[in-house]
């Protein structure tokens, strides 16, 4: 993938009502149960981007019919609990660490080999975390050095349901175990220390699977099957959360941004703006696909630093590159600790972000597990996304309070979970455009 910038600078205010992708980690999922199932599934709101395409893509090489009538849309022809094929060939993950993550706890349990792969991004990301427990489950997969991809499963095992507790919280790890665990013998188990987003618990429950979940725990037991489901995918909350933070801090703005998924486990960053002072308003609050979905209408408000409470670190953990941002533009400083996890991201978010936020001329005191940002006046200056798409979008928003033109370098895997940004912020508003 050739590598692209974006030169971005302070607009105007920003306007209009915005349709948001849809949320990446439910089009993963519902692509994947949907080919274990029983039947014919729909999915409506798919996320268009690489990321979930390549998870798709996987599934047809892995046997599974897949129909895209229009864009957005998905027909899924289920093969079954036992169904999925073999193939000679690895299958590409791309960027993405869910699809990865997940299909390492699914694929440990066929009766095949496979392989899985990744590109640059994500073959620097840690899989020991799965891999480990998985293999208490009798899985067996190889990493590459220092337990980083590519993957190598081996198949034919027989695996059997295990009690475990997470080292870390972590939804990609605990979706994994408990997609071993509908093949595993037995009941798995998996606790948490902190809660986190709970999609494949609800999900697996739509498609009729047997499964007992709450905050911080979920059990089921092998050997289920999993019946057609029709998803209707809500709007990413994730990407929703750049332009509720650049509504926040630019002057004499408000966004409309329409049916945004509203998991309990996902909106940490919501609940940490509104402490902030942010003025953001829920609206046509109702239900889509077994998720909550609301309008956010999110109007400029004069924001405040805070010290996050590390209750909400698990509940915001892909949006603290936005999060960064609005401290940035806040009054007074804001303290983030226990988000240690966001050093083994896409990049190190950590210090992408602190090192980002000192081009532009703020001060940004580091810790192994956090940072505090100092507010101030944003300058003009050149940012390193290091590819990860959270941190390029992040420093689009915060280039529209800079005093100067703001160059966000390396933006190509924007399109893993945010296809168009960079179109829908324009015509919002924003002063954006390739470099």
């Amino acid at each position: 993938m050739n590598k692209q910038d974006w030169i971005a600078s302070a607009g105007q205010p920003l306007h209009g009502t915005l349709d948001i992708p849809g949320d990446k980690s439910v089009s993963h999922r519902a692509v994947m149960f949907a080919a274990l199932a029983d039947g014919v599934s729909k999915i409506d709101g798919f996320l268009e981007g690489e990321d979930t395409r390549a998870t798709a893509a996987i599934f047809s090489r892995l046997g599974v019919r897949i129909e895209t009538p229009s864009a957005s849309q998905r027909i899924v022809h289920g093969v079954g609990i036992d169904g999925l094929q073999a193939t000679s060939e690895p299958l590409d993950c791309g960027n993405a660490g869910t699809g990865m993550r997940l299909l390492a706890g699914l694929l440990a349990a066929q009766r095949f080999d496979s392989a899985l792969i990744g590109d640059a991004s994500l073959s620097k990301r840690p899989m020991r975390r799965i891999t480990g427990p998985l293999a208490k489950m009798g899985a067996r997969i190889d990493t590459g050095e220092g337990g980083l991809p590519p993957l190598r499963i081996h198949g034919g095992q027989a695996l059997h349901g295990i009690d475990y507790t997470l080292e870390v919280a972590s939804a990609q790890v605990k979706s994994a175990l408990l997609l071993a665990g509908l093949y595993a013998e037995g009941e798995t188990i998996v606790r948490e220390p902190h809660p986190t987003r709970d999609y494949t618990e609800r999900m697996l429950a739509a498609f009729g699977v047997d499964i007992e979940f709450s905050p911080g725990f979920a059990r089921l037991r092998g050997g289920q099957r999993l019946r057609a489901a029709d998803i209707a995918v809500p709007a990413d909350f994730s990407s929703a959360a750049f332009f509720l933070v650049a509504a926040s801090i630019v002057p004499g703005s408000q966004l409309r941004l329409r049916a945004v998924g509203l998991n309990p486990r996902r909106t940490g960053l919501l609940t940490a703006l509104r402490m902030m002072g942010a003025d953001i308003r829920e609206e046509n609050r109702r239900e889509h696909g077994g998720e909550a979905v609301a309008d956010l209408v999110v109007s400029h408000a004069p924001l405040h630093g805070i010290e996050v409470p590390q209750a909400l670190v698990p509940d915001m953990i892909d949006e603290f590159p936005a999060l960064f941002v609005a401290a940035a533009c806040a009054d007074g400083p804001t303290v983030v600790r226990g988000a240690a996890e966001l050093r083994v991201k896409e990049s190190d978010r950590l210090a992408a972000m602190a090192n980002g936020l000192r081009a532009l001329g703020l001060r940004v005191d580091e810790t192994a597990d956090g940072a505090t940002i100092f507010p101030g006046p944003l300058q003009g200056g050149s940012i390193d996304s290091h590819g990860d798409h959270r941190i390029a979008m992040a420093f689009a928003v915060a280039a529209q309070r800079a005093g100067g033109e703001v160059r966000v370098g390396d933006i190509a895997n924007v399109a893993t979970s945010f296809p168009d940004f960079d179109t829908l912020a324009t015509g919002a508003g924003f002063a954006l455009r390739n470099g």
